[in-house]
């Protein structure tokens, strides 16, 4: 099954290490360094062009490392979604 993030784009549910609330998530100096470190890599992508709400943090299969989705929907939406599929 896949997670519809927005805009057409779509991730493997069993891909998924992570859903994270933008807002909430990146107060961490931790997690600020890797977004910003995954930035610096090109394994961040956006799903939309409006503010983001949250992030999904996955395994890229293909390319064999994590990659970053930011995400206009927010974070309860996108877990009620996986949730509805039989979750992870």
């Amino acid at each position: 099954m896949y997670l519809h993030v927005g805009n057409n784009q779509n991730i493997r549910i069993k891909d998924i290490v992570g859903i994270f609330d933008a807002d909430t998530a990146t107060v961490s100096a931790v997690t600020k360094k890797y977004l910003s470190g995954a930035d610096g890599t090109g394994s961040v992508s956006f799903a939309s062009e409006e503010i983001p709400k949250s992030f999904v943090l996955y395994r890229d299969r293909r390319k064999k490392k994590y990659r970053v989705c930011f995400s206009q929907l927010s974070s309860a939406s996108l877990c009620g979604r996986v949730e509805q599929f039989g979750g992870w």
